[in-house]
């Protein structure tokens, strides 16, 4: 059996290397991370322009997930920042985790409860938890 790669469609916007990518859980939606220190939005619907463009503070954005329920998307650079963002008041609030350290990934908890980063470090790699407020915001610091 062979599989045929075929290209339905490109988009056009970052100016470097890409390194992330996930989509919204309603299929409509994709967001891309770039070296060039950005996270950009599409709707399939329209390919042709972005419909967010999210910058980072100090890298590139190397991982992305949507939570399973679409309400928040969560972006991390490779060191000491990650982003968490309001689908539903398109990506305009969100919250912004800052500590020290080399981010390995994040990941969300199947009931989006809580977020994970994985931090790596010779000496202290750790995983850190946040759990969701609801009365306040996505997230508090766990541990």
């Amino acid at each position: 059996m062979s599989m045929f790669l075929q290209t339905v469609s490109t988009v056009q916007g970052h100016s470097d290397y890409s390194f992330a990518s996930a989509w919204h859980p309603d299929g409509r939606v994709f967001a891309t991370g770039n070296q060039d220190k950005t996270c950009r939005v599409w709707d399939i619907r329209k390919l042709s322009s972005p419909t967010m463009i999210l910058k980072g503070n100090l890298g590139a954005v190397r991982s992305i997930r949507f939570s399973s329920d679409g309400q928040f998307m969560v972006v991390a650079e490779p060191a000491d920042f990650v982003h968490v963002y309001s689908t539903r008041d398109d990506y305009r609030k969100r919250q912004e985790i800052d500590f020290f350290g080399e981010i390995s990934g994040v990941a969300l908890s199947p009931d989006d409860e809580s977020l994970y980063i994985g931090i790596w470090d010779r000496t202290y790699a750790s995983l850190l938890q946040y759990n969701r407020r609801h009365k306040y915001g996505y997230l508090d610091s766990c541990s």
